[in-house]
């Protein structure tokens, strides 16, 4: 067994875990964090997306241990007493979603975009959602929603 500690959404967590254990298993079965989603489990599908100190990463291919002091944050950590952050209320309010089971990740990837480009076109969000796949929805309200957020978070 192996003791990692790291912040997770504001909160200091220290568990024993097997050596290989994934990240995104950690905050699931460990922390009962179950937002983040496993897709695939081979770092295609976007579904496991969360940012490790401010910046995307697929938990599905991570350690733990690698995480080892990081601060994380989950689609868990996003919304704020009791309000979604404006990136899920966009989601929700152009209909960015079907299943639902790809959001947090898209979600979470969005959030990365609009911090290094606070101004996307529709062309550079969909690049940028390359490693996020959505099975049912197609990407036009998911673009609609990045854009929407986008023009929030700058107001």
């Amino acid at each position: 067994m192996l003791t990692v500690s790291m912040t997770v959404n504001g909160t200091e967590v220290t568990k024993s875990v097997d050596p290989r254990t994934l990240l995104v298993t950690f905050l699931r079965e460990h922390l009962n964090l179950t937002g983040t989603h496993v897709g695939c489990d081979t770092s295609q599908c976007g579904a496991c997306v969360v940012h490790v100190n401010g910046q995307s990463a697929k938990s599905c291919t991570m350690l733990a241990a690698q995480a080892e002091g990081a601060d994380v944050t989950t689609i868990e950590g996003l919304a704020e007493d009791g309000n979604l952050h404006p990136m899920q209320a966009a989601f929700k309010e152009h209909h960015g979603l079907q299943c639902g089971y790809c959001t947090p990740g898209m979600v979470m990837s969005a959030l990365d975009l609009l911090k290094h480009n606070p101004e996307p076109s529709d062309e550079e969000v969909r690049h940028w959602l390359e490693g996020n796949i959505c099975r049912c929805t197609g990407y036009q309200n998911i673009v609609k929603a990045i854009q929407s957020a986008a023009q929030e978070m700058r107001s």
